[in-house]
Formats: C-alpha cells, sequence, structure tokens
C-alpha cells in the first residue's frame, strides 16, 4: 500500500506537445521510494473514477457523507498563464493526494488509486526535452 505521497514540483514537458506535469514522490509501504509524474487531467480522470466507484463517499446522496476530497477544479486559461496555474494547484494536488491515501483502506488501496501512483515507464524515462 502507498505509505506517504508528496508533490515536489511542476515541470513543463514539450513532448508530445506543451504541457505540465506534477513530480509526485510515492513512498510504498514496503519503503521503496518512487518518483512519477503525473498530468493534472489525469487526477481529474482518477477523480471521475473514484466518485463512480464509491458514489455514496462521494457524496452523491449526502454531501454531509463525502469523505473524497475535492480536486482542484478545471480552469480555462490564457496561455500565458499556464504555468501559474499549475504552481497554484501544487498545494491543493499535494493535499488530494494526502487525503486519498488517508482515507479507509477499501478506497485508499482499491486498483484506481494504487493504479495511478504506480510507476509507469515513462516516469523512469521522462522524455527529453
Amino acid at each position: 500500500s502507498i505509505a506517504e505521497v508528496k508533490v515536489l514540483d511542476v515541470q513543463k514537458r514539450r513532448v508530445p506537445n506543451k504541457h505540465y506535469v506534477y513530480i509526485i514522490k510515492v513512498i510504498w509501504s514496503n519503503g521503496s521510494t518512487e518518483v512519477i509524474y503525473r498530468r493534472y487531467s489525469k487526477f481529474f480522470d482518477l477523480q471521475m473514477q473514484m466518485l463512480d466507484k464509491f458514489p455514496m463517499e462521494g457524496g452523491q446522496k449526502d454531501p454531509k457523507q463525502r469523505i473524497i476530497p475535492f480536486l482542484p477544479g478545471k480552469i480555462l486559461f490564457r496561455r500565458s498563464h499556464i504555468r501559474d496555474v499549475a504552481v497554484k494547484r501544487l498545494i491543493p494536488i499535494d493535499e488530494y493526494c494526502k487525503a486519498l491515501i488517508q482515507l479507509p483502506p477499501y478506497i485508499s488501496q482499491c486498483e484506481e488509486v494504487l493504479q495511478f501512483f504506480e510507476t509507469r515507464p515513462d516516469d523512469l524515462t521522462p522524455p527529453k526535452e
């Protein structure tokens, strides 16, 4: 299972097109540490999966019962502001990750969460500029 998650920074990528990724340190319960890179859109996809899979915990019937953390919303921005938006989201995304892995194990260790934080081939060899 995941012991700790820390969002370290944002990084600009130009491959396959210009975008930002969050640099995330994941510490697993077995002591191994990995660094992964995720786009904001991937967090958004994870959030949608979580709300679909756990409607009660997502507050769909009763908002007071919601335990799944809120993800900072999608923001439409002009070109020059993309880095600002990515940087502004750093702390909320870090808080989101921390809250997510502190949920009861049936959520924090569900397949979707574990897959999201698992190391992928492009995490090991990030695209070169």
